[in-house]
């Protein structure tokens, strides 16, 4: 196991040398205060029940907008840097095998994202000062984000394991990710039920609109990290496929 953590070291470090992850940072943290001014607003006014504060939070288009974007620009690099500048045949000629190499910048990758949503976890506390604050709903909301958070950067390391160019491996992650978030909302178009249900089962709106209400759902838990899984399983296969070229 030491490969593999010293690959997870190695990648989440690697981000604090780049000037875009502190621009990321900077633009997350700005971006999340905005939202949660914009909540707290949405709050004084008395239609709104405060048990929706953590709902609205973790299913709101700018929650998708932030996260999708984040994963983008983490998973962008992990593999496809490597490849470009050969360095990624030292490191497979190493006693480490490519899966334990895809593993290991994927947690790296992972990692650096749930570091940016770390500051958030001070909105709970801020808001615990003026009332209670249900610790259920708050817990399984970022549950449920460092789930999804997990399927985005897994789609965005496929993307880097196939292409040796960053903005490439970008464009091609963001439409894998885009590819597995409206996979399930489809199910709003189709007419059977039985169809309907097994496209609610992927739909990561439902997902998310469980976790922030407290409900954890083994199902949800295993598509997500099914499909984690999977993507993990293809960027191997693609690194594996493309050694030596």
């Amino acid at each position: 196991m030491k490969p593999f953590f010293a690959i997870v070291r190695r990648e989440f470090l690697s981000y604090f040398f780049s000037p875009l992850a502190y621009v990321v940072l900077t633009a997350s943290l700005v971006m999340n205060g905005i939202l949660f001014s914009g909540l707290l607003q949405a709050l004084n006014s008395p239609e709104t029940p405060r048990s929706m504060f953590w709902s609205l939070y973790f299913t709101n288009v700018f929650f998708w907008i932030f996260i999708m974007a984040q994963s983008m620009i983490i998973a962008m690099r992990l593999l496809a840097e490597e490849r470009k500048s050969g360095s990624i045949e030292a490191l497979l000629t190493a006693p480490v095998s490519e899966a334990v190499v895809v593993a290991g910048k994927f947690t790296g990758g992972w990692f650096f994202l749930l570091f940016l949503w770390l500051p958030t976890i001070l909105y709970p506390v801020l808001l615990s000062r003026f009332g209670a604050v249900d610790v259920g709903p708050v817990a399984s909301g970022y549950l449920g984000m460092a789930l999804v958070g997990a399927l985005f950067v897994s789609a965005g390391t496929f993307a880097s394991a196939i292409t040796k160019n960053q903005i490439v491996a970008a464009i091609v992650g963001f439409v894998f990710i885009i590819c597995t978030f409206f996979v399930g909302v489809f199910q709003s178009f189709v007419n059977d039920p039985e169809m309907r249900d097994r496209l609610s089962y992927l739909n990561l709106l439902e997902h998310m609109d469980d976790f922030s209400r407290g409900i954890v759902d083994t199902r949800r838990l295993v598509y997500t990290l099914s499909m984690v899984v999977f993507f993990l399983f293809l960027s191997t296969r693609a690194l594996e496929a493309n050694k030596g070229k």
